[in-house]
């Protein structure tokens, strides 16, 4: 995984990554899913980062005006001691120089700071992007997975289903076949009364359906038609 890490990293080295904890879209990468406690961890720390290098430009610019102060202040003195020092004025004069040298040794500091975090901030941002792509690559091959297998599903309902359609009109035509010969043999008559006495509601209704020729044509049709309509959409 390091030598892998080392690969991506030179491959990286001269694009500008976005940096992802401020960025909302990346925030929605783990909405739906609990996100990795390692990404977690590298979350916390780079906007650790960002945080330290707002106070350090902060305290730099800070220090900046306090020394701009404390220089003009050293000129006012200076031209006041040309006319006559005293040792109040000369107290001050030292007291300033302490303090503008104390300014230049804290504004070393944040310079120094200030030159190695955006390094650390890229670097730190180049890992969190390894590991947030390979974490969603990981989720996207467990997805395309669990779309095959509910695919093959699918495919093996319709062909169950087609089999059903073509079983069930099988019985419809036996059965329109079997009333059609009772009613030739004996007669509407004799029919109807036993309509009445095995079914009364289903005697009466099927002379109302349509030929199971004419519905099984229909049902057909249909599973063409849905078999078509899923053929374009995919």
């Amino acid at each position: 995984m390091e030598r892998t890490d080392e690969v991506f990293q030179t491959a990286l080295a001269d694009k500008k990554i976005p940096i992802l904890t401020l960025d909302h879209k990346w925030h929605q990468l783990f909405t739906q899913q609990e996100c990795p406690s390692e990404i977690r961890d590298m979350e916390c720390e780079l906007n650790g980062l960002l945080k330290r290098q707002g106070k350090v430009n902060s305290k730099n610019r800070e220090i900046r005006k306090l020394k701009k102060k404390l220089m003009d202040e050293i000129v006012l003195l200076a031209n006041e001691m040309e006319s006559g020092a005293t040792l109040r004025m000369e107290k001050e004069m030292e007291t300033h120089k302490r303090l503008v040298n104390e300014c230049n040794e804290k504004l070393e500091e944040c310079e120094e700071e200030m030159l190695e975090l955006p390094g650390q901030i890229v670097q730190l941002n180049n890992r969190l992007m390894l590991a947030t792509m390979e974490t969603c690559y990981k989720r996207l091959h467990e997805n395309t997975k669990e779309l095959d297998e509910i695919e093959e599903w699918i495919r093996n309902v319709r062909r169950e289903l087609k089999k059903k359609v073509v079983r069930k009109q099988e019985k419809e035509m036996m059965n329109h076949q079997l009333y059609s010969y009772m009613h030739d043999i004996f007669g509407a008559e004799v029919i109807e009364i036993f309509d009445m006495k095995y079914d009364p509601q289903e005697g009466r209704g099927r002379k109302k359906e349509a030929a199971p020729e004419e519905k099984a044509q229909e049902e057909a049709e249909g599973i063409q038609e849905k078999d078509k309509a899923e053929a374009s959409e995919s």
